[in-house]
């Protein structure tokens, strides 16, 4: 499997916005993205159905997050808004290839290809 290659991480100043891209390739069912800070969980950011585009959301994020794919180019998009220090972590990409159920779209588990993670770094 070719593995998800995500873009457009950096530092921002609070309140600021990024965009995350991330490469899509290989059968697709749905797409993900998790964050994880030091010495946390990675956890659940937002997922998108990669046919239907279905979108899913921690809940804590929805408002500020947007996620949206682009078939022709292969992309996955993060738009991320009103960020904030705690946004700060490293951003990972992820393929669920076949339908495993909603539930699984929220679990790291539930999806079988990474990418190796963008540095997004919010200053306060």
């Amino acid at each position: 499997q070719v593995q998800p290659v995500e873009s457009g991480g950096g530092l921002v100043q609070a309140g600021g916005s990024l965009r995350l891209s991330c490469e899509v390739s290989g059968r697709t069912f749905a797409m993900g993205w998790f964050r994880q800070a030091p010495g946390k969980e990675r956890d659940f950011v937002a997922a998108i159905t990669w046919s239907v585009r279905k979108t899913y959301y921690e809940d804590s994020l929805k408002g500020r997050f947007t996620i949206s794919r682009d078939i022709a180019k292969n992309l996955v998009y993060l738009q991320m808004n009103s960020l904030k220090p705690e946004d700060t972590a490293v951003y990972y990409c992820a393929r669920a290839t076949f339908n495993q159920g909603e539930d699984s779209l929220f679990r790291p588990g539930g999806y079988d290809a990474w990418g190796q993670g963008t540095q997004v770094t919010v200053s306060s």
